[in-house]
């Protein structure tokens, strides 16, 4: 491919950018509006410019004493429900999922094959339909309206994180597992201190998508939460928006729409480096 050619890529890359951040500068647009032009703009978009000429950059602390001066969860509590639940969930996540994935791929036991086909199977179930049985599960066990549901069953593993681990395990070359034995090392060992560094783009995978799925998730805290000191960021934005979602409140529902973004933007620039390794291990044999 020539030179001039070659140049010709970017032109729909640098398109296609564009168009995918129009909905990231429209909410930063609204969010350091005034009421009345973010009111405007939330009917058409002629109303906006291209950037504001008075930015209210006190639109953000301004959104976050609203919610906390009403009759309603505070934004702090709210985000510190969501770092529990999505920390404690990522990690169990990863442990649960790299661990169960040894085991299938390194040992040797019967049903082992029969195991794995049936847990491949349950990913052709969609939430709906375990939704009322894990709802009356946890129920009887008197979970509701805490945060258990959303955390215990992370340490019971995903199918599909599962099942990437093993196929990277299964990968490894058998010489340097039998090493690890005869230096002394144990199944748990050779887990730990082998595979797991070794697994390090399918770990940061497995992180990724696990923390953007659990940070952004409305339907499993409206469901098990109740209390308004209880919910999560997601949940809090949405009861943000029911009240006070008129015209004139618009940009503090984007100043901490905005706000709860950050940490998924900060997380993709923090693990770039390891999904990109993981990607291209991927395409190169050998």
């Amino acid at each position: 491919m020539s030179h001039p050619r070659a140049r010709l890529i970017y032109v729909p890359l640098v398109l296609g950018s564009l168009v995918m951040m129009f909905p990231l500068w429209w909410m930063l647009n609204i969010s350091l509006a005034t009421p009345e032009r973010a009111g405007a703009a939330t009917v058409s978009t002629d109303a906006l410019r291209l950037w504001p000429s008075d930015p209210q950059w006190s639109n953000y602390p301004e959104a976050m004493r609203e919610v906390g001066s009403r009759e309603w969860v505070g934004f702090l509590d709210a985000l510190t429900n969501s770092v529990v639940v999505t920390t404690i969930t990522v990690i169990a996540t990863v442990l649960s999922c790299s661990l169960v994935a040894y085991a299938l791929a390194r040992i040797r036991f019967r049903g082992r094959r029969s195991l794995f086909l049936v847990m491949l199977a349950t990913m052709m179930l969609p939430p709906q339909v375990t939704m009322i049985p894990l709802f009356l599960l946890f129920r009887a066990l008197g979970w509701i309206d805490t945060l258990l549901p959303l955390i215990v069953p992370a340490f019971f593993g995903n199918a599909f994180f599962i099942f990437m681990y093993r196929q990277f395990f299964a990968s490894v070359p058998e010489a340097l597992v039998e090493a690890a034995r005869i230096d002394g090392c144990g199944h748990v060992e050779i887990w730990w201190r082998i595979m797991l560094p070794l697994c390090r783009p399918v770990t940061a995978i497995t992180a990724v998508f696990t923390f953007i799925f659990v940070w952004n998730d409305f339907l499993g805290p409206l469901i098990y939460l109740h209390a308004d000191e209880r919910v999560t960021l997601a949940v809090a934005l949405n009861s943000f928006r029911n009240r006070y979602g008129g015209l004139e409140d618009v940009q503090y529902l984007m100043a901490l729409s905005l706000v709860t973004m950050v940490p998924c933007i900060v997380l993709f620039f923090v693990a770039q480096k390891q999904l990109i390794e993981g990607l291209s291990k991927g395409a190169v044999k050998g």
